[in-house]
C-alpha cells in the first residue's frame, strides 16, 4: 500500500465522521422543528410543575419512591404531591425517560380512549412477561385485540352469574369465621375465596384454599401450593417493574421457582382442556357429540384454539385480574363497613328485605345501597390505584399546560404518562368538600364520567368487571344477612396501603360479628344438621 493511500485515510474519517454529525444534527432539527410546529398548531404550553431536582436522571424521586413504599405510602405521597404543586399535573424523570403525572379525566380519556393508539404498555410488558406471557393484560395492538375477541364471550352474564358456586365457596368461608366475637382477619379469607372461585370458574378444578386451610396437609397439597406461589409471583412482578433496569442486578431465584409452579398447575389443566377438545372433535365426527352440562371456561378457550402456551397465557392473564381486584375490593369495603355502625344498620336493613332467601342475579342487581358502598369503596381506593402508558408517538393531552394547567400539553415520543385515580378520586369538585370520607349516600345523585374509574376505560376496559361485582356484590349480601353488627379490630382504625397489583388494607380487614339469629341455628348450620339427618335415615 502507498505512503498516499495512507495518508488519504485520515481525511476520509474525517469525511465519514462529519457525515455522520451533520446527519445527526439534521435529525434533531428536524424533529425539533416537526415538534414545535406541533405545538404551535395546538396551543400547547410546557407545564411548569416539576417533581425531579436531578434534571438527568431523576436519582432524588427514585430514592423518594423507594422510600415512600417501604413506608407504605406511595398513594397518599401523591396525592400530596398534587396538592403540593396546587396542580393536577406535574413532570418529573425516570433515569432517562420523561414522565408525566395526571389526574385529570381529560387527559385520561385522551389516554385511554380518544388517542389510545399513540400508547403502549413500554416497560410494564418485560416486567409482567415471565409469569403472564403475551395475554390480553400484557399485550398490545393486534396480539391485544385477539385475545380480547377470544376471551370477551366468556365474561356474558349467564357465565358471571353463576351464584350457586359462589355460594359453595361462602359456606366454606363461613367455617372459618368464629360467631362469638372473638376477631377474624376477613381479608385473608377473602383472598383466599377469590382464588378458589376464580380457579373453578376458569380451569373448572378449584384451588380450595378455604378447604384446606389449617390442615396438615396444608403445605403438601399441590391447589395450596400453587396458590401461594402465585401470590408470591404476582409481589415479585411489582419489585421487576419498580426496579425497572436495575432488576438485574436482583437474586430472583425465589421468583423463577414460583412462576415454575405457577405454569405447570395451569399446564396441567390446560393439557386436559385440549385432551378434551380432541375427543370432542372426535365425537362430532362420528356424529354422537353431546352438550356439556354446564358452562366451563376452559373448555371454550380449547374450541377456539388448540395452541397450549395461548390458552395458559390468558388463563393466568384473567386469574391475575380476577383474584386480586374482587378480594381488594372486599377488604376495603368491610374495612370501611366495619368502622360505621349507621351505614352497616342502612345496608342491613335493605338486605332483609329478602327475608334470608339466598338472593338471584337480578335481585343482586337491585341492591342499590349495596351498589353505593361497592362504589364508594372503588372510589375512595380504587382497588387499581395508579397506572400508565408509553408514548409510542408524539402526541398530545387537552390538559396540564401553562400556569393554571388549562393549556394542552405536549407528550414526546418516549414519555411515560402515569394516571392515578387514587388521586383523581378525591378531587373536591368532582366529589363534595367531604371526598375524603366514605359516604355511600352520594351516589344516590352523583353520575360521574372519566373522574371516576375503578376498571380503567376505553377499549381496554376491564372484561371481568361484572364477574367481580358480582362476586362482591353475593358474598356482602349473604354475610350480612348472617350478622346483625360488625364490629372493627383494627388497633388504629386508619386505612393505610397494602400496594401490590392491586390495593388493599395493610392491616388486613379484622373484625368481630354479632350473630344475626342467636336463638336459631344459622343457615348454615341448619344445611349441615338436614346432611347429617339424611345419612342417618339412609342408615
Amino acid at each position: 500500500m502507498s505512503s498516499e493511500t495512507k495518508k488519504q485515510h485520515p481525511l476520509l474519517l474525517y469525511l465519514a465522521f462529519g457525515a455522520f454529525l451533520a446527519l445527526i444534527l439534521y435529525t434533531q432539527l428536524t424533529q425539533y422543528l416537526t415538534r414545535r410546529r406541533l405545538e404551535i398548531e395546538n396551543g400547547c404550553k410546557p407545564c411548569p410543575h416539576v417533581l425531579n431536582k436531578d434534571p438527568f436522571l431523576g436519582i432524588d424521586v427514585l430514592r423518594q419512591n423507594i422510600a415512600n413504599a417501604k413506608k407504605h405510602a406511595v398513594l397518599e405521597t401523591a396525592y400530596n404531591r398534587f396538592k403540593s404543586f396546587n396542580s393536577n399535573t406535574f413532570r418529573s424523570r425516570m433515569m432517562r425517560m420523561p414522565v408525566i403525572v395526571t389526574m385529570e379525566p381529560e387527559n385520561v380519556k385522551t389516554i385511554l380512549s380518544l388517542k389510545f393508539k399513540d400508547y403502549s404498555f413500554g416497560a410494564r410488558k418485560k416486567a409482567f412477561t415471565p409469569l403472564l406471557g403475551i395475554g390480553i393484560f400484557n399485550s398490545d395492538g393486534e396480539r391485544w385485540a385477539n385475545s380480547r375477541h377470544l376471551l370477551r364471550p366468556n365474561f356474558a352474564k349467564e357465565q358471571v352469574a353463576d351464584l350457586a358456586m359462589l355460594e359453595r365457596h361462602l359456606k366454606l368461608l363461613l367455617r372459618h369465621v368464629p360467631r362469638d366475637g372473638t376477631t377474624v382477619d376477613l381479608q385473608d379469607l377473602f383472598f383466599m375465596m377469590t382464588i378458589d372461585t376464580a380457579t373453578e370458574f376458569l380451569f373448572n378444578h378449584s384451588t380450595n384454599s378455604l378447604r384446606f386451610q389449617g390442615d396438615a396437609v396444608e403445605d403438601a397439597n399441590e391447589d395450596v401450593v400453587f396458590s401461594k406461589a402465585f401470590t408470591f409471583a404476582q409481589a415479585d412482578i411489582l419489585t421487576r417493574l419498580r426496579l425497572g433496569p436495575l432488576d438485574w442486578f436482583r437474586s430472583n431465584k425465589k421468583g423463577v421457582d414460583a412462576i415454575k409452579i405457577c405454569h405447570a398447575y395451569v399446564d396441567k389443566w390446560v393439557d386436559d382442556a385440549v385432551r378434551w377438545r380432541e375427543e370432542r372433535d372426535l365425537e362430532k365426527a362420528a356424529g354422537r357429540e353431546k352438550e356439556e352440562d354446564r358452562y366451563v371456561f376452559i373448555h371454550e378457550l380449547a374450541k377456539q384454539t388448540n395452541d397450549k402456551k395461548r390458552i395458559r397465557e390468558e388463563l393466568v392473564n384473567v386469574l391475575l385480574a380476577g383474584r386480586d381486584t374482587t378480594a381488594s375490593l372486599l377488604s376495603n369495603m368491610w374495612f370501611e363497613l366495619a368502622k360505621r355502625p349507621d351505614i352497616y344498620a342502612k345496608l342491613r336493613a335493605e338486605i332483609e328485605r329478602l327475608d334470608g332467601r339466598i338472593p338471584s342475579y337480578e335481585e343482586l342487581r337491585n341492591l342499590k345501597y349495596l351498589k353505593w358502598c361497592i362504589n364508594e369503596s372503588l372510589r375512595l381506593q380504587p382497588v387499581v390505584p395508579g397506572n400508565s402508558r408509553f408514548a409510542i408517538r408524539d402526541t398530545i393531552l387537552p390538559l396540564g399546560g401553562g400556569a393554571n394547567g388549562k393549556s394542552p400539553l405536549f407528550v414526546p415520543q418516549g414519555t411515560l404518562v402515569s394516571y392515578i385515580p387514587y388521586s383523581m378520586h378525591r378531587r373536591t369538585d368532582y366529589f363534595g368538600p367531604d371526598a375524603l370520607e366514605f359516604r355511600p349516600e352520594r351516589w344516590e345523585t352523583l353520575r360521574p364520567g372519566w373522574e371516576y374509574l375503578p376498571f380503567n376505560g376505553g377499549p381496554r376496559i376491564c372484561l371481568g368487571q361484572q364477574y367481580a361485582l358480582t362476586e362482591a356484590s353475593y358474598v356482602t349480601a349473604r354475610l350480612v344477612q348472617q350478622f346483625k353488627a360488625v364490629e372493627s379490630r383494627d388497633a388504629n382504625g386508619i386505612w393505610r396501603e397494602g400496594l401490590t397489583l392491586t390495593v388493599c388494607s395493610l392491616n388486613g380487614t379484622k373484625i368481630s360479628w354479632d350473630s344475626a339469629a342467636q336463638e336459631l341455628q344459622s343457615w348454615e348450620e341448619q344445611e349441615w344438621t338436614m346432611e347429617l339427618l339424611c345419612i342417618h335415615d339412609d342408615e
